[in-house]
């Protein structure tokens, strides 16, 4: 099976699904490739039509099952150093190389070589593949898949099976994030009249040190979850823009935070903290001065932390990879959400993380004949009449 594994993944990374682009061409090649072994599919497509999440269902759809769920958009390619073309596979050292090759169209690749075999076992149990988009910017493409989840499945699944690159490894954990964008507006003048003005940089410069402060809490004093690393919660700020020359007073300034929190902790709560600060401490010191001043917080991109499961899905996972220790990890995935829409989830996949997202991404051969082995073991159960 490998080998057709390694053939479909040659021909999905060929497909530029960066979150920019449309991810249709994609999911056209996939649901001819289901077509053709007599495996209908449902889109849930986005507001724009120009993006869609797949469904398709090998087995008797009555019965509670397993999703297999992976993204198909990447991220970009753009100011990095490849040493080939990113959208062309290149195999070399037992590995493949090409934007997505692990992240994550190596398990998706895995699951459509295994499509034969599903079809010839004669399921007991349905296999639901799942292929989402844009979850790069935010795992925004899976929560309409989800709020459809039961009208298109007559059975709630028994477990999700989401295959980011884990080397292979169950993964049990993950956390939540929150992230804004804060806008400062004060009142522009003259830097040499500075008590008629309200630096919206200055302001800015406090609420950055109160979300530093913030971090140095959580570290010091939050909450701890075993596995994780860092074991607490995070707070981190990214770009920031404002300002223009020096002898002008900036009545404008952006700037973008987030939080990472463990399962269990919401990371909106987090934001809440900031905006009372913003809004009970330094939003009445300026509107002193201009009474038009502003704070405004956008949030662009939120998702759940997942929590480990328990019961059947868990077990029966632990029994076929082995992995009784299953890790944690800090960055996000779709999981949380499968999780949080009542779906008992786990993350396990070829690849390695730690080369997602650079140049010369790969995934190793080796991986992905160890993720077919998983899927032939996940055919076997599902052939079987009981979890």
């Amino acid at each position: 099976m490998t080998e057709c594994t390694i053939a479909l993944l040659e021909q999905l990374v060929a497909f530029d699904t960066t979150s920019r682009n449309s991810n249709l061409d994609l999911v056209g090649f996939v649901r001819d490739i289901l077509d053709r072994q007599g495996v209908a599919s449902t889109l849930v497509e986005d507001e724009t039509g120009t993006k869609a999440n797949l469904l398709a269902t090998v087995g008797p759809a009555e019965a509670p099952g397993l999703v297999l769920s992976g993204h198909t958009d990447v991220v970009p390619v753009d100011d990095q150093a490849w040493s080939s073309d990113p959208f062309r596979a290149r195999i070399a050292d037992g590995r493949l190389y090409a934007r997505g090759a692990c992240d994550m169209k190596g398990f998706i690749a895995a699951v459509l070589a295994a499509v034969p075999a599903m079809r010839r076992a004669q399921l007991r149990r349905p296999l639901h593949i799942v292929l989402s988009y844009d979850e790069e910017i935010g795992c925004k493409g899976v929560p309409r898949l989800l709020a459809r989840l039961d009208d298109l499945l007559p059975a709630r699944p028994l477990g999700c099976l989401v295959g980011e690159p884990t080397g292979m490894r169950l993964v049990d954990g993950h956390k939540g994030k929150v992230a804004c964008r804060c806008t400062m507006h004060g009142r522009a003048g003259h830097s040499a009249l500075t008590h008629e003005a309200v630096n919206a940089v200055a302001y800015a410069g406090e609420l950055v040190a109160f979300v530093r402060r913030l971090g140095v809490e959580l570290a010091r004093e939050g909450r701890r979850a075993d596995g994780f690393v860092p074991p607490y919660s995070t707070a981190s700020l990214g770009c920031i823009a404002g300002g223009g020359q020096i002898n002008i007073v900036p009545d404008r300034c952006a700037f973008e935070l987030e939080f990472r929190t463990i399962p269990g902790e919401d990371p909106r709560r987090l934001v809440d903290r900031v905006r009372r600060h913003a809004e009970e401490v330094l939003l009445p010191e300026m509107r002193t001065v201009a009474p038009e001043a502003a704070i405004l917080f956008e949030e662009f991109l939120h998702y759940p932390g997942m929590a480990p499961p328990t019961g059947p899905f868990a077990e029966l996972m632990r029994e076929l990879t082995g992995d009784t220790t299953p890790g944690k990890v800090s960055y996000g995935t779709e999981g949380g959400l499968f999780a949080a829409a009542g779906v008992p989830t786990l993350i396990c996949g070829p690849g390695h993380m730690s080369v997602a997202h650079k140049p010369d991404e790969y995934v190793e051969l080796t991986q992905l004949a160890a993720c077919d082995t998983l899927l032939a073991k996940l055919i076997g159960w599902a052939a079987t009449p009981s979890i």
